[in-house]
Formats: C-alpha cells, sequence, structure tokens
C-alpha cells in the first residue's frame, strides 16, 4: 500500500466535512494537511452550510459579497483550527474561488495529493442522496484516492 503523506480535506463546514476532518487527522496524523475551501460566485449560499436571507445579505458577486464571503471563511478556519488543537495537530488552509468539484480535482493534482478525504454531501437537502454534486464530481475526476464520509 502506498504512502499517505499529503491529505487534502474539502471543507464547507457541513458537519459531514467536519467529520472527514476528524477522520484524516485520526488516520493520518503524521501527514502533511491541507483543509481547502472553495467560494462558488455561481451558488449564493453554497460555500457555507447556513440559511442565507437573499434580501439582507450582499448582492452576489458584488464587492460586499466577497468581503462576507472572506468573514464566513475566517469564521471556517477558525473552527478547523480549533478541531486541529483538539488532536494537537496543525493543518495547512487554503481557499480557492471557482466551481468546487473541478477546483477540488485540480488543487489535487497540482500539490501531490496523495488522498481526499471528503464529505458525501453538504447541503442538508441532500440527506437523501448517496452522493452531492460536487463530491461526485470529485470522485470520477481525481487523480487520486477519495475516501468519502457518510
Amino acid at each position: 500500500m502506498a504512502t499517505v503523506d499529503r491529505v487534502l480535506v474539502p471543507m464547507d463546514g457541513s458537519p459531514l466535512s467536519k467529520s472527514a476532518l476528524r477522520i484524516a487527522l485520526e488516520e493520518y496524523p503524521d501527514a502533511e494537511l491541507t483543509v481547502l475551501h472553495v467560494i462558488d460566485p455561481t451558488q449564493p449560499g453554497y460555500s457555507y452550510p447556513m440559511d442565507l436571507d437573499l434580501d439582507t445579505e450582499p448582492l452576489h458577486g458584488s464587492e460586499e459579497w466577497y468581503e462576507r464571503s472572506e468573514e464566513l471563511e475566517e469564521e471556517l478556519f477558525s473552527e478547523v483550527n480549533a478541531i486541529a488543537d483538539e488532536y494537537d495537530a496543525t493543518v495547512a488552509t487554503e481557499s480557492e474561488i471557482g466551481e468546487p468539484g473541478r477546483v477540488i480535482v485540480e488543487f489535487a493534482a497540482q500539490n501531490d495529493i496523495d488522498q481526499i478525504i471528503l464529505g458525501s454531501h453538504g447541503r442538508d437537502d441532500e440527506e437523501q442522496q448517496l452522493l452531492g454534486s460536487v463530491t461526485e464530481a470529485v470522485m470520477f475526476r481525481s487523480p487520486v484516492r477519495v475516501l468519502l464520509v457518510r
């Protein structure tokens, strides 16, 4: 079996993405762990598992929207670091803008990732589905092994 030196955990803040992070920290304590958050500019609210009131949120795609996305991402990475602290570990955090499935696969290929660990879906309305759309894209396009957390 191949050695796993670099692990990628795509993170959207959903319970399954947090579980994926915990599994990565438990199963690969000596690996270089990177948490990747992808801001999807095509889907309002998709990058974060929360109910957004589109009437009160900044206009999607506006400068204020990107500023709000950065604020939410800081909160997400703060939570990531708190989880890592529970395992006395350090994780790298990265952020990208784009279509999440494509960005995750490209990031894995460009950064010599050995394994991707991700939740089977991020949104509550996908609970009845086996895979969410991002997970499905990563599963079928990934150049490396993918471990799904359900």
